[in-house]
């Protein structure tokens, strides 16, 4: 089945835009049962014959659902391979048109095939806005590279907005390497925790550098039961510029913590399972519990878990499974 085919529309700087005026039009074409002899003998795919003989107008897009050894778990994102470099407001819109906590789009440094090649650069954006941290979109792109490019290296790294990030096969899972976040204790705004609607808050952190607040709980039913007014968050103005908040406590079963996430700030309400969080949460609960190693569950819906391993100071590893769940091409007419 493919998807229906619409003039791809985005929300860019505050205008409405149509985004004929950059590509005419953006048509997405999932291959998951029809083939694509069936689809071109079709209305629609008449219309997208010619454009298979046009690589520069094809990128090959991926849906992957990380953190989770499970399709329809964890948090899925979707992974772009671009050719070339292609301006912000078109990856923005692809972002948009996808609708998924984030877009991934990875393109290669080497000047060698994909397959045999270690250095790429990697970008990611929501719906609304470009971020420079995602852990599952990282997680999902080094998926996509290990299981399906089948990439020679065991390692590969990414240039980023948050520097240099590495990701390695492991035997259970793909090991990333992050840079590590600390918090300080800060006053917390009534009006946010009342919209969030917070009772039995043990302290409120936060991280300047992600701009993220992390709020402890006392316990994980008291986590499980919030019900955010988001609306309501993203109109409270706070002291320091914040664009998502974690809560978390400590976990009843075999997790050492438990967390949820949520960023309506930057287009996603509550993030199933947010990597960049967890560098954030690492070294936290690293003091707290004194250990480096620490098994971890996000209670969103969807939920999924991960290893957090802190390194060092500067440095934590993530460690967490991914499923690829679609495959196709994205065209640019």
């Amino acid at each position: 089945m493919y998807t229906s085919i619409f003039p791809l529309f985005s929300y860019h700087g505050g205008i409405l835009n149509r985004l004929y005026a950059v590509t005419s039009r953006v048509i997405i074409a999932f291959q998951l049962a029809l083939g694509t002899k069936e689809f071109l003998a079709t209305r629609g795919g008449l219309g997208l014959a010619h454009m298979r003989q046009n690589n520069e107008n094809r990128i090959p897009i991926y849906q992957v659902d990380a953190f989770t050894s499970e399709p329809f778990r964890g948090n899925p994102a979707a992974v772009c391979l671009l050719r070339y470099p292609h301006e912000d407001n078109i990856l923005q819109s692809i972002a948009a048109e996808m609708n998924l906590s984030e877009t991934a789009f990875l393109r290669n440094l080497d000047e060698k095939p994909l397959k045999d090649s270690r250095r790429f650069s990697l970008r990611w954006f929501t719906p609304e806005t470009e971020v420079p941290l995602c852990g599952h979109a990282t997680l999902a792109t080094a998926a996509v590279l290990f299981y399906d490019v089948n990439v020679s290296a065991a390692e590969v790294s990414f240039e980023t907005r948050s520097g240099t990030l590495t990701a390695k096969r492991e035997d259970d899972g793909i090991l990333l390497n992050f840079p590590s976040h600390e918090v300080i204790p800060v006053d917390p705004d009534q009006d946010l925790l009342g919209a969030i609607s917070m009772s039995g808050c043990k302290s409120v952190q936060f991280s300047r550098k992600m701009r993220t607040l992390l709020i402890h709980l006392q316990d994980e039913e008291i986590l499980m039961n919030l019900k955010p007014d988001f609306g309501l968050m993203k109109s409270i103005r706070t002291k320091e510029k914040i664009e998502g908040v974690i809560v978390t406590s400590k976990g009843r079963s075999q997790y050492d913590f438990v967390s949820r996430f949520f960023a309506p700030w930057v287009g996603i309400d509550e993030d199933p399972v947010t990597g960049a969080a967890h560098t954030i949460l690492g070294p936290y609960w690293s003091k707290i519990l004194g250990k480096k190693e620490m098994l971890a569950y996000q209670a969103s819906a969807r939920g999924g878990e991960l290893i957090v391993k802190v390194f060092s100071k500067d440095r934590i590893g993530l460690i967490g499974k991914a499923v690829i769940v679609s495959k196709g091409e994205l065209y640019l007419q």
